[in-house]
């Protein structure tokens, strides 16, 4: 079986991490029998460097056409760059935000895990983390206050700021079936956190949500407000299987989420539409004082090819075996140096990518 993948490398490490995912998806494709097609394109300080824009229309045009597009990182030094002496819209990230709205991409997910061999980097206590924890938090990416009219007038000789959360119910209705259908391929466990004893726009989804989860009648589903959420991530992160959320909650559960992991350098992330075509990208930036070093910690951008290779492809076998290489090189004491431990045996970024790829 065949797919289309655009590369985006990007700016600082991003080659660099790229460069071990494709190793790693190559032994997959190698191993089950899949052909991997690959078109690298520039986005980011890359791209501005070279066409004067952070996304040209030919490079979108070939994300637009491919089955999925797998990112490094853009960006670099806000205080010390060259690329941020411009306008926001002529800016690195700018890129990033018009691939996302190009390709419809109103569903961000970001998985929290935490392995075993990095649960002493978490800053829970023994006794909270238990097992351990595995949840992914499903962000409404498109809509709500962040995308809301905003404005700034003086009122009666007050200066007053005013920024509008809208959703209406297809918005919801939209991020509520990719939620439900991410928890029938984990433990069918759906939390739907918001704000309903004080906003509409909550109430409103609350009610589509139970709407949408009549035609889930595997998933257990429950609502909780978004404050008691966040005080539950760190008194008993075990409890969540899917977090289903709007946008600016998800914005701020999600940062929560990934410190209990204990390292950033091993989250992966992926932004959905209403077709597979998806984006995935590690959590973390570009890391400009790192780059070129071969230091820089890939696991996150193979994880989120993982995703990839789970949501877009639906390959669950081989997303599986990506994942469970992943947990042998760490069980076996293999670590970049940003989870370094005393006892273990630290690899370079593409040592590390080898090793994952051996493993698979």
């Amino acid at each position: 079986m065949g797919f289309s993948i655009a590369l985006i490398p990007g700016d600082g490490i991003g080659p660099e991490i790229v460069a071990e995912a494709r190793k790693v998806l190559d032994c997959v494709g190698s191993r089950y029998g899949h052909e991997f097609n690959y078109t690298e394109i520039l986005m980011g300080g890359c791209s501005i460097d070279a066409y004067g824009v952070p996304l040209s229309d030919e490079a979108l045009a070939v994300a637009k056409s491919s089955d999925s597009v797998l990112l490094g990182a853009v960006g670099g030094n806000v205080g010390n760059s060259r690329w941020y002496d411009v306008a926001p819209n002529l800016r690195p990230e700018a890129g990033l935000l018009k691939i996302r709205k190009e390709l419809g991409l109103f569903a961000n997910i970001r998985p929290a895990y935490l392995f075993n061999e990095l649960k002493g980097a978490c800053p829970l206590k023994e006794d909270i983390i238990g097992d351990g924890f595995d949840m992914v938090i499903m962000r409404e990416l498109t809509g709500g206050l962040y995308f809301g009219e905003r404005h700034t007038e003086e009122v009666d000789g007050v200066m007053t700021a005013t920024d509008t959360l809208t959703y209406n119910e297809e918005e919801i209705r939209r991020i509520a079936v990719k939620a439900f259908d991410i928890a029938m391929k984990r433990n069918k466990k759906v939390i739907s956190v918001d704000k309903a004893n004080v906003l509409d726009s909550s109430r409103l989804w609350r009610k589509v949500v139970a709407e949408v989860a009549k035609d889930y009648p595997e998933v257990e589903v429950s609502n909780m407000l978004v404050d008691n959420c966040a005080m539950q991530l760190v008194m008993n992160p075990g409890q969540f299987d899917v977090i289903l959320t709007e946008n600016m909650f998800g914005d701020i559960l999600s940062d929560e989420a990934s410190m209990i992991t204990g390292s950033i350098g091993m989250l992966s992330s992926a932004s959905l539409g209403s077709s597979k075509l998806g984006l995935y990208e590690p959590s973390h930036g570009s890391a400009p004082d790192i780059a070129g070093k071969n230091i820089a910690n890939p696991i996150a951008t193979i994880l989120s090819a993982a995703m990839m290779l789970r949501y877009s492809f639906d390959l669950d076998k081989e997303a599986d075996a990506v994942e469970a290489a992943v947990k042998k090189v760490l069980k076996d004491g293999y670590r970049t140096i940003d989870i370094m431990d005393e006892g273990m045996t630290q690899v370079s970024t593409s040592q590390m990518g080898d090793l994952i790829a051996d493993n698979i």
